[in-house]
């Protein structure tokens, strides 16, 4: 990593930095439990915590499978709590659509199933839900509000496709432009959108002019401006009754650096900003540089096979249109992708059964067993044809 990326790190994370300690960093980077200061040293939990709880805005990152990345949160969570009960907690997991949702579970109105369902839980994010209802019932155990922080996938796509401004103002769920990326951000982001295989069939190597590229930077603008505005909002809003601690639960790729949600609630203002990772044992030590994150948890790494899902998942998000389920993005490395569905595809049927309603596309994949094989008839641009999905089998 070039010597700019780690000043322009440092610089985004001003008025948020934790007091390292003198102690060298160990062998072993971040060990098991024990807080990090990267580029300094080991730091007591309570200084950690201590110096967060005076932030206008905490980042808690995870990688979404991680089931120790959760009850990592959950620790970081209840500790900054004990610090600053008067709270507010953000959620990457749902869009703004759901917030009466969230509402209502927070009263006490829904049970988990329906609050679940409510929330359109498997259709919006789609992983185990049994890996995120701890922080739900933290929150409402607590009366915490929960806020619904992303957008649409239709509205990025959107964007993505006609521009920010090529969007009418009505259907933009209330953003504003995102601030310009940093120099750093773009050099961090193009080797990401090589390793995606976001190439397009080109060939030759991808500049960081390439028109799709840019588009791909753009729509990780969005969604971190998103993100960030509803934090935003909620240190404004919520100002007359005390400043409130307003945490954000979301993907590690917006914390890190402070190139992504950070760098947007910098631009909106909200200087006293807080990015706390946890950090796999045996990661790599040449990723723990300062400015990666204010401070890093040492944590145990995922193990696929225990958190094998309730169910089998395609690897799709969609939405009702044009007479069946439209695809709206196809996850990598999913059943989806293998089976060649695309973006823009649109299900008619799978196993015979025809898609009408939201509803019929999760319930099929959910039956569906494991080692077998789906056949899903769809309508690309003007053609109809038949594509097989293969599920894996289960692993021993």
């Amino acid at each position: 990593m070039s010597l700019a990326v780690i000043l322009l790190s440092l610089a985004t994370h001003a008025g948020a930095v934790i007091t390292p300690a003198k102690k060298p960093v160990p062998d072993n980077c971040v060990p098991l439990g024990q807080w990090i200061v990267p580029g300094s040293g080991q730091a007591a939990q309570h200084d950690v915590i201590a110096r967060a709880a005076k932030s206008s805005v905490v980042l808690l990152g995870e990688t979404h499978v991680n089931a120790d990345h959760h009850r990592w949160q959950l620790q970081t969570l209840t500790a900054l709590h004990a610090q600053r009960p008067d709270m507010v907690i953000g959620f990457e997991m749902f869009p703004r659509r759901v917030q009466p949702a969230l509402d209502k579970w927070i009263a006490g109105e829904l049970s988990e199933k329906e609050f679940l369902r409510a929330a359109d839980w498997d259709h919006v994010w789609n992983t185990d839900a049994n890996l995120y209802l701890p922080l739900f019932h933290f929150a409402r155990m607590n009366r915490i509000p929960m806020l619904a922080l992303n957008i649409e996938t239709k509205l990025r796509r959107q964007i993505a496709e006609k521009g920010f401004y090529g969007v009418p103002e009505e259907e933009r769920e209330g953003l504003t432009h995102p601030a310009e990326p940093s120099q750093a951000y773009i050099d961090y982001l193009l080797p990401v959108y090589e390793q995606h295989d976001r190439k397009d069939k080109k060939t030759g190597e991808i500049t960081q002019d390439d028109p799709d590229f840019r588009r791909f930077i753009g729509g990780q603008q969005l969604w971190d401006r998103a993100m960030a505005q509803i934090l935003h909002q909620a240190t404004v809003q919520t100002e007359a009754a005390g400043k409130p601690l307003v945490v954000g639960v979301m993907g590690s790729g917006h914390v890190l650096h402070g190139f992504g949600v950070t760098h947007q609630l910098h631009d909106l203002g909200i200087k006293q900003v807080t990015g706390l990772l946890p950090w796999d044992s045996g990661r790599s030590c040449k990723h723990l540089v300062a400015g990666v994150a204010d401070a890093v948890f040492g944590v145990l790494p995922h193990v696929a096979e225990l958190q094998r899902p309730q169910f089998q998942r395609l690897g799709i998000r969609y939405e009702m249109g044009r007479g069946g389920a439209v695809i709206l993005q196809v996850e990598k490395n999913s059943v989806a992708e293998a089976a060649q569905l695309m973006d823009s595809d649109v299900i008619l049927e799978m196993a015979g059964i025809a898609i009408k309603v939201t509803e019929d596309v999760i319930n099929v994949v959910k039956r569906q067993a494991p080692g077998t094989w789906l056949p899903i008839k769809i309508k690309r641009d003007d053609l109809e044809m038949q594509i097989v999905a293969k599920f894996p089998p289960l692993k021993h």
